[in-house]
């Protein structure tokens, strides 16, 4: 991925993760684009960030996406980057079921409809960018919250489908693999000191990030207790830590 220069759309960019790369990326000389449900708050990040472009999108809002790629792709026609970082983490009492139909709308469906809205805009430029956002809990579940973990383990294995389908193409697709991050995602994260600093977290992403050729898959060094868990035969133990009451 080139570091300059991009249109780049990033859902989810009113707060935490969203709104620190919105931050990044602006500031390397990128047109960003940011995008959520909630109108106020990404009005507060790009007024911020001059010539930052905040729109309204509900991840969950099928019409809505079509609606709103129609009108990016109308107003920036040079778009060549998306971020698909929205996305929700509510805890689960065994199955709720409303619980899990959100967040799989929000988070799994939401993306897969967004890229497909996109992609044909995307194959047409010279290069793009798909950047996905996973989590080292699709590597290694948190049993309190099931579906979001299995919403990410759904996007970490269509980011490895999507990337060999798109391999002759002039999209690339990246997964960027957060470990948990001090942000406001749940109650408490973003004063939990077993998470990741946020600033932390977006420094060594970004370093990853403008490495030519860019990885494939992002994972900073914290989230590779979760993420290379499997590889080095530790599922269970790290599971049982993970989930210790």
């Amino acid at each position: 991925m080139q570091s300059s220069g991009n249109i780049i759309l990033i859902t989810g960019g009113g707060s935490g993760i969203g709104a620190a790369l919105a931050h990044e990326f602006h500031a390397a000389g990128n047109q960003v684009i940011i995008a959520g449900r909630r109108q106020a708050a990404l009005d507060a990040v790009a007024a911020a960030h001059p010539g930052m472009v905040a729109m309204t999108l509900d991840m969950a809002d099928p019409a809505g996406i079509q609606t709103f790629a129609d009108r990016l792709i109308a107003d920036f026609p040079g778009l060549n980057a998306v971020l698909l970082n929205a996305g929700i983490m509510v805890a689960e009492e065994k199955i709720d079921l409303a619980i899990a139909e959100a967040t799989i709308a929000t988070n799994f469906l939401g993306p897969i409809r967004l890229a497909h809205a996109l992609l044909p805009h995307l194959e047409a430029q010279a290069a793009a960018t798909i950047l996905t956002v996973s989590s080292g809990l699709a590597f290694v579940p948190l049993a309190a919250t099931p579906t979001y973990c299995a919403t990410k383990a759904a996007i970490h294995s269509w980011s490895l489908s999507m990337r060999a389908q798109l391999e002759d193409s002039s999209v690339e697709l990246i997964e960027i693999v957060p470990p948990g991050v001090q942000t406001d995602l749940m109650p408490g994260h973003a004063d939990n000191d077993q998470m990741m600093p946020l600033t932390d977290f977006i420094s060594e992403t970004m370093a990853l990030l403008r490495q030519q050729p860019t990885p494939a898959e992002i994972h900073v060094e914290r989230v590779k207790f979760l993420s290379e868990a499997t590889k080095r035969g530790e599922f269970d133990p790290v599971f049982a830590a993970l989930n210790r009451h």
